[in-house]
């Protein structure tokens, strides 16, 4: 997979001395890449905590302006590390973080989050999360002052969000809750919690839980008030958290209208397969019967993840055999049930050292006890091998090349989901999906990204609805996303609060497949006969995380 060693150059040494700062200044993100020396404790939320970042960001971009690339990896080091800080500065410049709140990806949800993923082996794991849960008031504390100042300057989150993020610590805080259930769980591999450490867990445990609760009175009573009633960010905003998401620059109208066909292409192809599980059926009728099927059922979370696991371990092990090259250290995927019941399903990677393997996460909605198989397969694809988990945990493996921004922090959304979906549909050519109910669940997820690139774009620069009644609000995308998606009310609910909150973010799946095709044709094209699929997918993995037009361009100049 990886050529002989690399000496590391001066700009290696510089990306290497960014994450350094970001463990230190970012303790929530040193525990995400294993960085566990400030693990008993948080990010400074407040605005000099935002401020600190900016200036180390500033000085970073002073180092790489004056440094000279060496070679192609350098290059790719150089630009793609630059292109970051300065979308950094240009959010911090805005005051982006003033209005940092939504229901999947703000300090809201990351302070607790944080405690997903620290070890908790050994009474020394758990005496370290017991002194972070004594840092959470602190953590809320400065993220309170930041909303605060941003209620004084007019700049503050759409009331949507806050209802909704209200209502997630609700449950945060409740009796059965997050904070009333973790600590009372510690449990030690080996041997028993001291007792005067169990009492401090439950301590400060109880303390987190107060910080949370005056986070939601806060929301309720200060924020929720000031909020705008617009969902929309309006599309110079829009343009730039786009940027952000693909690490490249798009036409928003032309990939509106792209989006359009693609979404009409999907379902076409579905009603194709409709007709191949029985002759003459709708997709609502085809979805009905197999919705109806024993066989395709699991019953519980448990049962869920056996069948995750299971279904994950076979596809390393025959992809591995056979269109991958994979290590051992990647072999290992962890399928878990999330410890909340928010309604996503996500990945995360191991640690530099592999010792946290990369885990596939499924946060269930409170109530769901049913899954369709039919449907969820290609999710485990997805978010496993060959996708999240190939295309991460090979990165994080090829320290030989990439230093330790480009293994574990570098890429964007759109690489890492567009390759994700790409993946979906090789698994389709590769033949494991050759089943029309699981490719109809295929289609059902393909659908879902193609009508949110719509959604997203449609309802954030006010366009014209599809149906010509009017622009895009929240109530026709709420509408228009349960017509194209067989899914519960719940998660439809809250994957359309999360496009609200979360601009730019959705379509960056669909368009990052866009991209990563176009740049897997071209690549093709320009070798003719000389072309392997299998060489093209080791180089552009081999890469680890890049911006898209880095992507294209690394791999389409020689």
């Amino acid at each position: 997979m990886t050529e002989a060693t690399r000496t590391p150059t001066q700009i290696d040494a510089i990306a290497e001395t960014w994450v350094d700062t970001l463990a230190e200044i970012s303790p929530t993100l040193g525990t995400y890449i294993g960085r566990m020396e400030h693990a008993d404790r948080f990010d400074d939320f407040s605005p000099e905590g935002h401020t600190r970042f900016a200036e180390e960001a500033r000085r970073t971009l002073t180092a790489l302006d004056g440094a000279q690339p060496t070679d192609p990896v350098d290059q790719i080091t150089q630009g793609d590390l630059t292109s970051e800080l300065r979308l950094a500065l240009e959010l911090h410049d805005i005051r982006w973080n003033l209005r940092d709140l939504n229901v999947i990806a703000s300090p809201a949800q990351e302070i607790r989050e944080a405690f997903d993923l620290m070890p908790t082996e050994t009474a020394d794991d758990w005496d370290v999360i017991a002194r972070r849960l004594g840092a959470v008031r602190g953590a809320v504390d400065g993220y309170i002052e930041t909303l605060r100042e941003g209620i004084r300057a007019g700049i503050v989150p759409a009331r949507r969000q806050v209802v909704e993020v209200v209502t997630q610590i609700n449950r945060y805080t409740a009796d059965n809750g997050f904070f009333a259930q973790f600590a009372g769980e510690a449990a030690p591999a080996e041997g028993q919690l001291p007792a005067s450490l169990a009492r401090e867990l439950a301590d400060q445990s109880g303390a987190a839980r107060v910080a949370y609760e005056q986070l939601g009175v806060f929301l309720r009573a200060e924020l929720a008030p000031a909020a705008t009633e617009a969902d929309a960010v309006g599309r110079d905003l829009y343009g730039l958290h786009s940027r952000r998401f693909l690490g490249a620059s798009i036409d928003l109208d032309e990939t509106y209208e792209w989006g359009l066909e693609e979404l009409a292409r999907m379902v076409a192809e579905q009603e194709s397969i409709a007709n191949e599980i029985r002759t003459g059926a709708t997709v609502e009728e085809a979805v009905a019967l197999l919705e109806q099927d024993p066989s395709r059922k699991l019953h519980g979370t448990e049962e869920l993840r056996e069948w995750m696991q299971a279904t994950s371990d076979r596809a390393v092990a025959e992809l591995g055999a056979t269109h991958f090259d994979i290590p051992k250290q990647i072999s290992r995927l962890e399928c878990m049930i999330a410890p909340t019941q928010e309604g996503g399903i996500y990945y995360t990677g191991p640690t530099d050292d592999f010792s946290r393997p990369g885990r596939m996460w499924w946060s269930v909605p409170d109530g769901v006890e049913e899954f369709d198989t039919w449907r969820e397969l290609t999710t485990v694809y997805h978010e496993g091998v060959p996708g999240h988990h190939l295309q991460i945990g090979q990165a994080v493996y090829n320290r030989a090349q990439l230093n330790s921004w480009r293994r574990l922090l570098a890429g964007t959304s759109g690489h890492a989901e567009g390759w994700a979906l790409y993946a979906e549909r090789l698994m389709q050519d590769l033949g494991y999906l050759d089943d029309p109910a699981d490719r109809l669940g295929m289609l059902d997820g393909q659908r879902m990204r193609a009508a949110r690139v719509v959604l997203d774009i449609g309802v954030h620069l006010g366009k014209p609805r599809p149906d010509g009644e009017g622009v895009w609000d929240a109530d026709y995308a709420l509408a228009f996303m349960g017509r194209n998606v067989t899914m519960p009310d719940e998660f439809v609910r809250f994957e359309v609060n999360r496009y609200l909150g979360w601009p730019g973010q959705a379509p960056s799946y669909k368009v990052g497949q866009r991209i990563w095709e176009q740049v897997r044709d071209d690549y093709a094209a320009a070798r003719g006969a000389e072309f392997s699929i299998k060489e093209f997918h080791r180089r552009a993995l081999d890469m680890g995380g890049v911006g898209l037009e880095t992507l294209r361009t690394a791999l389409l100049r020689d």
